[in-house]
């Protein structure tokens, strides 16, 4: 066996479609291993599908009878003799539930343990975790029983507090509450939407930190109880808590800190038993103190950026973990070259973020030095309206900042894509933006100056 090789699971069925699909078909066929594709009705004519040593149809096209399918995908699974299961991001991919049959059927997950996921996955729980591994955590509470502890604690903590889910993700069962009228409004608000969103209730409260730096770090973990980190990922530029640009290595924070962040991402994954690729979060506030938000166990939309610094294959490693084998890379071996920034192309209006799926009538694809494009979409190919809106990811790469984003608006201003509408200008907008050159932008920006949101 080569380095770069797997020899335990050969057949790995991904459960996922789109650019990320495309991405693990790629690092599977440079490890020597067989792709498994699965697809939706609405996907028949969607490239992973062609790509793929195999495809199998899984279902209808809402997500709910296909890619959230559990006993149709298990069938596929069975049906192509897979050994193993890529599930990429969204999904499955935090799933224990679908984590935990594939273990109980001998099929490897791409991913941690079923009981890791559970934990990570709840956020009060992975809260507590990181209190224990001696990683901060922001002023604030386990669940919340009701409002008369609700009220108690806040008042403890001190207004604004921050309403979250404890299952949540992606903003969802999230409120800013100033004082207690309003605390007292939008609790019930906020549990209703959790159990909406995540079939889960619970919330709990914890400090507002104002003008917050949202920056994560990318970690390995085999599972031999070897964990490094890959340096940082600055995903402040948001949308009501959705990210919409991302770059390695942040402008803000200081090397200093940023190994400090790093060694609190391997202490917390150490110490929950994670093994893959995974992010840990953090919030850092004005005075670049950190605090951790959570861990995605999984990979991350914008794993490219960290992949183009250090020049590290994060999904192949995903599966060579999976695949049994130790890391060979070691913390001194990790330095983070250049500048990376990643745009996430979303059909959608640029004003106002409305979807607007459709066909692509005609397409321009940027390239040249410096820029990689991930992407599932091609001339003629129809955007269904059932699925998350990114169609395609561009990556720019420079010495430093300055050149990135010099390429960064070269690439953005290749980009044609007629026939429906997509986040480009909007881009384009914020490499103009002086708060962004400036690199001391927060997560508050884009709601505030291109919204009208003040929190």
């Amino acid at each position: 066996m080569t380095e770069n090789s797997i020899k335990n699971i050969k057949r790995i069925l991904i459960a996922n479609r789109g650019e990320i699909a495309i991405r693990a078909i790629r690092a599977i066929r440079e490890l020597g291993g067989e792709s498994i594709a699965i697809y939706s009705e609405a996907d028949i004519n969607s490239l992973h599908k062609d790509l793929a040593d195999v495809s199998i149809c899984v279902g209808k096209s809402p997500a709910n009878q296909s890619y959230l399918n559990i006993p149709s995908i298990l069938s596929a699974i069975e049906v192509s003799y897979a050994d193993a299961v890529y599930p990429g991001y969204g999904f499955l991919a935090e799933n224990p539930h679908f984590a935990s049959i594939c273990e109980k059927s001998n099929v490897k997950f791409i991913g941690p343990k079923s009981e890791t996921i559970r934990l990570t996955g709840d956020k009060a729980a992975a809260r507590k975790a990181a209190e224990e591994a001696g990683v901060p955590i922001i002023p604030g509470s386990p669940p919340v029983e009701n409002l008369k502890d609700a009220l108690e604690i806040a008042s403890d903590i001190g207004y604004p507090v921050l309403i979250k889910a404890a299952a949540g993700g992606g903003g969802r069962g999230m409120r800013v509450v100033h004082n207690e009228q309003e605390l007292t409004r939008l609790l019930p608000v906020a549990q209703r939407e959790a159990e909406a969103n995540f079939s889960d209730p619970r919330v709990y409260i914890e400090k507002f930190i104002k003008n917050p730096k949202h920056i994560e770090i990318q970690i390995l973990a085999d599972e031999y109880g070897n964990v490094i980190y890959l340096g940082d990922r600055e995903c402040s530029i948001q949308r009501r808590h959705q990210k919409l640009i991302e770059e390695s290595p942040s402008p803000f924070i200081t090397d200093k800190v940023r190994k400090k962040m790093g060694e609190a991402a391997v202490r917390f994954a150490k110490h929950v038993g994670f093994t893959g690729a995974g992010t840990v979060e953090f919030i850092v506030d004005e005075d670049m103190n950190f605090y951790f938000i959570e861990m995605n166990g999984r990979i991350q939309v914008e794993h490219p950026v960290t992949e183009m610094v250090t020049g590290i294959d994060i999904v192949s490693w995903q599966i060579r973990i999976a695949d049994g084998q130790k890391l060979t890379l070691k913390q001194d071996d990790i330095k983070q070259k250049g500048h990376a920034i990643e745009f996430r192309i979303n059909a959608e209006d640029p004003d106002s973020f409305t979807p607007n799926p459709g066909k692509i009538e005609k397409l321009y694809l940027p390239g040249g030095f410096g820029v990689r494009v991930d992407t599932h979409i091609y001339q003629g190919y129809t955007i269904p309206p059932y699925y998350d809106s990114l169609i395609a990811k561009i990556i720019v790469y420079g010495r430093d900042r300055k050149e990135a984003v010099i390429r960064a608006k070269r690439a953005l201003n290749e980009l044609i894509v007629e026939g429906v509408k997509t986040t480009r200008d909007f881009h384009l907008k914020i490499l103009d933006d002086p708060e962004f050159l400036s690199g001391k932008y927060t997560t508050q920006l884009v709601d505030r100056k291109y919204l009208g949101i003040t929190e």
